[in-house]
């Protein structure tokens, strides 16, 4: 029988690979729309680069999105409280 603890977890890191997942969707589709929109562009109306806007606005996004995902968002309080409780529970061993 499964406890708590392995239950929230699993939970936690599930909901990590669809994190993952979801980010690599995102910029797997910018990856792929853009070039087809610079394509787009430099074939109808090379004059003026207006794919760069969608680019810059998705880029912004991708960058907030991978911001959440690897580094400063809900996880990072997460292991910011784990890293402190250990290291408090460090300081009361060697007492």
């Amino acid at each position: 029988m499964e406890t708590f603890k392995e239950t929230t977890a699993y939970e936690r890191a599930s909901k990590r690979v669809k994190d993952l997942k979801e980010f690599y969707g995102n910029l797997t589709s910018f990856c792929i729309v853009i070039p087809f929109l610079a394509f787009l562009n430099l074939m109808t109306a090379p004059g003026y680069l207006w794919f760069l806007w969608p680019m810059f606005g998705w880029g912004i996004g991708i960058v907030f999105h991978a911001v959440n995902v690897f580094g400063i968002g809900k996880n990072w309080e997460e292991k910011k409280i784990r890293e402190l409780m250990a290291e408090e529970k460090g300081k009361t061993k060697t007492l």
